[in-house]
């Protein structure tokens, strides 16, 4: 499937709109419709051009097609604008000392460990991963000893979210 399917999926504010809507919460057809304010017909017509596009997935109980957006198909076609660095370090040295070697990433000691605070100026929240994995150590703590590939991702802040909380009571009260 080639990236094209994906641009002409992506090139409508209303499929725009839809994947917005369903990143928040899995909905059906008509209930994207009665959101946005136009007919099921339409909706479903933009909604084949998203699944078509790979950008849908559908989960299906009874006669009800639940709709959820594959944001990890935006992620890969994003992939393609990934700056890329090389660095060569001695063995043993940390990320960090490999994070020292890149344009434009800051790291900053907080409390007891260093983190990345900014990427190009952005600041914000990052995490690395260590060849895919998200590792448990600090990027102060991480000892490199081999080949190795480090990506760092920005934790975008979620527009909303609910939670219930529920407090227990103590017996007797």
């Amino acid at each position: 499937m080639g990236n094209d399917l994906l641009f002409r999926a992506l090139s409508s504010p209303t499929r725009i709109t839809i994947l917005q809507l369903l990143a928040r919460k899995e909905m059906h057809v008509s209930g994207l419709a009665r959101h946005i304010g136009i007919s099921v017909p339409v909706i479903a017509r933009h909604v084949k051009i998203l699944e078509n596009a790979g950008l849908l997935r559908k989960r299906v109980i009874g006669n009800t097609h639940l709709l959820r957006p594959r944001l990890d198909r935006l992620e890969k076609l994003l992939e393609t604008f990934i700056e890329e660095s090389s660095v060569e370090l001695p063995s043993h040295a940390t990320i960090v000392d490999a994070l020292r070697q890149v344009p434009g990433v800051n790291v900053k000691k907080v409390g007891e460990h260093q983190y990345i605070t900014s990427i190009d100026g952005t600041k914000g929240y990052y995490i690395y991963e260590v060849d895919g994995n998200l590792p448990k150590k600090p990027v102060d703590e991480y000892v490199l000893d081999q080949d190795t590939t480090l990506e760092i991702k920005k934790i975008v802040t979620i527009e909303r979210k609910k939670i219930h909380v529920t407090i227990k009571q103590k017996d007797g009260n």
